[in-house]
């Protein structure tokens, strides 16, 4: 298939934003947000619950009207052209909103119906879908007996009914199992292959790891930070140095030892052997990571600290978001984002 165009405008952008902002009462949801999402691409929208995403994703899919700022969905005005906006987005939101007293493949034909296609037309292609997302032998089965990964596939297939230009899956695989979400994601490679670009929110930080192009974190309805997956790694350290201790005794001491060699803090993880430190981009003349890790290493050995294991590497997006979410100000929210991309 060939891949669509960004239409009216010619930018290249499936998504332009300026300064969006809604407000519910007295909280900013939203708060001046500026996005330019590439056609085309696989972009991610990152944050804990209550950031801002999902708000975000509505008012660009004409579902709450801004309080201010712009925002364009391939060149129309999500304000004042709202059924241009429709003819060319489909949305999947957090929870499956599939009929669960019908089956798979009536959902389907159903909801091809609503879209216009005539009833030949409409089995044929919830018959090409459900085959697609490994549904057939399922699609004479009442959507109740579906399991979560199943009802999800089912969900964003009828997303794709008519083949979208731009899909907003807000929080696809919350609450799915790996194989499941594995298999969700599959499916986002496959539809923006064929030319529809993605819009994904997400608190998972592997997700956003493994799909996207390019990433923004929002945090208390702002964008933090944004770029590419390893901008934001290289943006908060050259790398990420991991130790697992063989004496949990000796967590302390090494913790001292390897904050004075990096000169960088270092961050306890839950397992009592294990200890993490980012080292900082290094400047002109500046020592190399690698170097500053082989130190570290030796210091503990001087000191008789046993290392089981060591590992230098870039930063993840776990450590990335800690980082940037501690220059924007402290959040209980941080924690328990980063428990649940842990899960």
């Amino acid at each position: 298939m060939t891949k669509r165009t960004a239409g009216p405008g010619g930018t290249g952008a499936a998504i332009e934003t300026s300064g969006l902002v809604k407000v519910f009462g007295e909280k900013r949801a939203v708060d001046g947000v500026d996005l330019t999402v590439p056609a085309g691409t696989v972009y991610g929208v990152l944050g804990p619950n209550g950031a801002g995403k999902t708000t975000t994703v509505r008012m660009l899919a004409t579902l709450l009207r801004p309080d201010g700022g712009e925002a364009r969905v391939f060149g129309h005005d999500v304000a004042r052209e709202p059924d241009a906006v429709r003819a060319r987005v489909s949305l999947t939101g957090q929870y499956a909103s599939v009929d669960e007293d019908l089956t798979g493949a009536e959902n389907l034909v159903l909801l091809a119906r609503l879209l216009g296609h005539r009833k030949p037309a409409a089995r044929d292609r919830a018959a090409q879908l459900l085959e697609a997302f490994g549904l057939t032998e399922a699609a004479d089965r009442q959507t109740k007996t579906y399991s979560g990964g199943m009802r999800r596939r089912l969900d964003i297939a009828a997303s794709i009914l008519n083949t979208p230009d731009l899909l907003f899956l807000d929080e696809p695989t919350t609450g799915l199992d790996p194989r499941s979400r594995n298999q969700v994601w599959d499916i986002v490679r496959v539809v923006v292959a064929q030319g529809t670009t993605v819009l994904l929110t997400t608190q998972y930080l592997e997700e956003a790891d493994q799909l996207a192009g390019r990433i923004a974190v929002i945090d208390q309805g702002r964008v933090i930070a944004e770029g590419t997956p390893g901008e934001l790694k290289s943006s908060v350290g050259a790398g990420a140095v991991h130790l697992r201790l063989r004496d949990p005794e000796q967590r302390a001491d090494a913790r001292r030892v390897v904050a004075k060699v990096l000169n960088a803090p270092v961050q306890l993880a839950a397992d009592p052997l294990a200890l993490t430190a980012r080292v900082m981009p290094s400047g002109a003349g500046s020592t190399e990571p690698a170097e500053l890790a082989a130190r570290a290493l030796a210091e503990l050995a001087g000191q008789g600290i046993t290392v089981d294991d060591f590992s230098l590497g870039q930063p993840s997006l776990d450590e990335v978001f800690l980082a940037l979410t501690e220059k924007s100000g402290d959040r209980k929210s941080d924690t328990s984002m980063t428990k649940e991309a842990a899960a």
